[in-house]
């Protein structure tokens, strides 16, 4: 049997079958893209008869229902959404609601003298050789006779023969031949997301999180749009709040749901530690409530796939939607988002730059909700979400594969009696002393500064509250909430003066420090240990020519929270491949300590 099967259609019947929805267009999380010049070509090469590309669609599998019976499902249109939306917006006048979620009129104008399109603008408003909408002409109740009288009138250049012409070109282009590819009803959930994810949309490849929303989005028996539009608009204010009122103002409908009015925090909320998409909100309800990793199963079971018997039931997909909304309900609540930011806040991550895995904040949050649920004592589910977020960063945990950790830990926390067993297991296995005294320090020979190695390092300096490299009241945290930069140690100037002009040597992250400008800018180019020459003779009496300290043993204590090895004194070039070695194996210590206190 065909996996597929390749007819034609009208555009006229397309926009048909969307009115009477017999086609689903999921909006998978994207709202009408196209900017307005596209539509116009688009409609160009309709009326020039030109190929448009091929739309496709996929029948849901054949479910069986509680008498036995088998329901069959709408289709889903997995690939066209753009152009059918253009389509749908340029003939019919229809609205389309833009990426800020504003409402919005496509209107496309043509000239019929020169047989051309463009988009609507005053100047076309103004000037009577233009049809400036041809939604008008496709309307039910346009009177081309008269019409074409009205506009050879205005335009008597124009013969009332050729006007009859182009018009009837014209409204030929509902009639347009449009390729239709419907993928078969027999194949399984994992072939047709194969077959989504390998399409590529508007220059964006889609994933099994679009397919997943589609899938959702379709089934209006079980809150499907609903559920749909409280991940898309949630995630969409956890970064633009200010959009709140056009969602309101432009989805009357979903505004007067109990669901609006538990996003409705989000409007006051400004925090960019975790701003999820709609890819990571799915991702943790469905891991959390489902205790699996892959999101291609949550189609499966979005479609009442028993993977047992291997055949699709209508009470899977009942559960499986009332399952999913309950983990979408928990993740967008109020209580349980903010308590998780303020953990993530508590391991030192101020800021998003400081932790570049979002899989990592994923599956802490996932971690959190599944503890809320298990009535672990609040304290304990605090230490351990901080801890295994700290730990997921520094073994990269889940940079490889992801989902397939995801299930793998999910359960085990879910099984043990103990979560905190669980979480000890893993750090003998894997934060043993060979790790810390060795993995570690060979992790922090790099000079990526957006290292996560490096990123950790800063991370226990604003955990231990630590000032700025001889600063005296400016801290780390400080610096970076105002956007600070780090510096050299050593200084790059100097370094590359003395020879070593590689920049991966010279951006050694070990050579980095936060510091404070006024302390960089005293410091310019100087060795290191005629810088540190001058500071202390100031913290002996002498003339205050660095920073703020005029104290040895405030300066020591300066010196160890910022890991800088007491032998800077004396250092010059010739002795930077041993600081830098030196400074790892103390950064790579204060990580330890760090994560030991968590």
């Amino acid at each position: 049997m065909s996996n597929y099967n390749v007819n034609n259609s009208t555009v006229e019947s397309i926009i048909s079958w969307i009115k009477n929805k017999m086609i689903a267009i999921p909006e998978i999380q994207r709202p009408f893209v196209w900017d307005a010049s596209k539509v116009r070509d688009l409609m160009d090469s309709l009326y020039k008869n030109y190929p448009v590309g091929y739309i496709i669609t996929w029948q849901n599998p054949d479910t069986k229902l509680k008498d036995g019976s088998l329901s069959m499902g709408k289709k889903i249109l997995i690939d066209g959404q753009q152009r059918i939306t253009a389509l749908t917006a340029a003939i019919t006048g229809h609205e389309v609601v833009d990426s800020n979620y504003k409402k919005k009129k496509i209107r496309i104008a043509f000239n019929p003298i020169e047989e051309k399109f463009e988009v609507q603008n005053p100047a076309i408003l103004k000037n009577v050789k233009w049809i400036p909408d041809i939604s008008d002409v496709f309307s039910p109740g346009f009177n081309s006779f008269s019409y074409i009288n009205e506009y050879c009138s205005s335009n008597p250049e124009m013969d009332h023969n050729e006007m009859n012409r182009v018009l009837q070109k014209l409204m030929q282009v509902k009639y347009s031949s449009i390729g239709m590819i419907e993928l078969s009803h027999n194949l399984d959930i994992e072939t047709v997301t194969e077959i989504f994810i390998r399409i590529n949309s508007a220059g964006v490849v889609l994933s099994q999180a679009d397919f997943a929303m589609s899938k959702i989005t379709v089934n209006e028996s079980y809150e499907g749009p609903q559920i749909r539009k409280t991940i898309d608009y949630f995630c969409h204010l956890i970064k633009n709040p200010a959009d709140y009122s056009n969602i309101e103002n432009n989805d009357t409908d979903f505004a007067s749901t109990s669901n609006f009015q538990k996003i409705k925090w989000v409007k006051d909320y400004h925090s960019s530690i975790y701003e999820p998409s709609y890819s990571d909100l799915l991702r943790v309800a469905f891991t959390y409530k489902f205790l699996r990793g892959k999101i291609s199963n949550l189609v499966s079971l979005l479609s009442g796939r028993d993977f047992e018997t291997r055949e699709y039931r209508e009470d899977i997909i009942e559960s499986s939607f009332k399952t999913l909304k309950d983990g979408v309900l928990e993740f967008i609540s109020e209580t349980n988002f903010k308590r998780f930011v303020m953990i993530v806040k508590s391991s030192g991550i101020i800021t998003p730059k400081l932790i570049r895995s979002k899989n990592a904040l994923n599956f802490a949050y996932t971690l959190f909700l599944l503890m809320r649920e298990k009535n672990i004592d609040g304290n304990e589910i605090n230490q351990i979400v901080r801890k295994w977020l700290v730990l997921s960063v520094l073994t990269e945990r889940y940079s490889g594969s992801p989902e397939t950790m995801f299930e793998f830990d999910i359960r085990r926390f879910n099984l043990a009696d103990k979560p905190m067993n669980y979480l000890k297991s893993i750090e003998a296995g894997e934060l043993s002393d060979a790790y810390w005294n060795n993995i570690l320090v060979t992790n922090l020979d790099t000079s990526v500064t957006s290292s996560p190695y490096f990123n950790l390092f800063i991370m226990a300096q604003i955990y231990d509250k630590d000032n700025a490299f001889l600063s005296k009241s400016i801290t780390v945290s400080h610096l970076i909430e105002e956007r600070g930069d780090v510096h050299h140690i050593f200084p790059k100037k100097y370094l590359q003066k003395s020879g070593i002009n590689y920049r991966g040597k010279y951006n050694q992250i070990a050579n980095y420090v936060y510091t404070e400008q006024i302390v960089n800018l005293s410091i310019k180019d100087k060795a290191p240990s005629n810088y540190m020459e001058l500071v202390k003779v100031q913290c002996n009496g002498g003339p205050i020519a660095i920073g703020e300290i005029t104290n040895e043993d405030e300066l020591k204590s300066n010196m160890e929270m910022n890991c800088i090895p007491l032998s800077i004194f004396n250092l010059d070039f010739t002795d930077y491949e041993e600081f830098l070695k030196e400074r790892r194996q103390l950064m790579a210590t204060k990580i330890r300590r760090f994560y030991e206190k968590l």
